[in-house]
């Protein structure tokens, strides 16, 4: 039952990987890389369950968390073009070059 889980993940994570090399726009390569994401901590998860090492569980939350916060950095720099300046800086940054 476990093999079969396993390779249905691995089966998902090859589907998504193609989407995000194939993906007709920028978007769809974001949500592929987040939907990778969760998929390894499925895998993460499941490869705890399955060793009998309930320590994996903290490891999988911990990179759910850092995969989180990467898409949320990915998509706000899409849409606001900056990494959190003000406009102020932009300007001034743009006068000194």
């Amino acid at each position: 039952m476990f093999i079969g889980a396993t390779a249905a993940l691995l089966v998902a994570m090859a589907l998504v990987l193609y989407r995000a090399f194939a993906g007709p726009t920028l978007f769809d390569r974001v949500l592929s890389a987040n939907s990778f994401g969760t998929k390894i901590v499925l895998l993460i998860g499941l490869l705890g369950f399955l060793t009998d090492r309930p320590e994996f569980l903290d490891i999988a939350l911990l990179y759910a968390l850092v995969n989180f916060i990467g898409t949320i950095a990915i998509l706000k720099f899409f849409r606001y073009r900056n990494m959190g300046l003000s406009s102020d800086e932009i300007a001034s940054r743009e006068d000194e070059r």
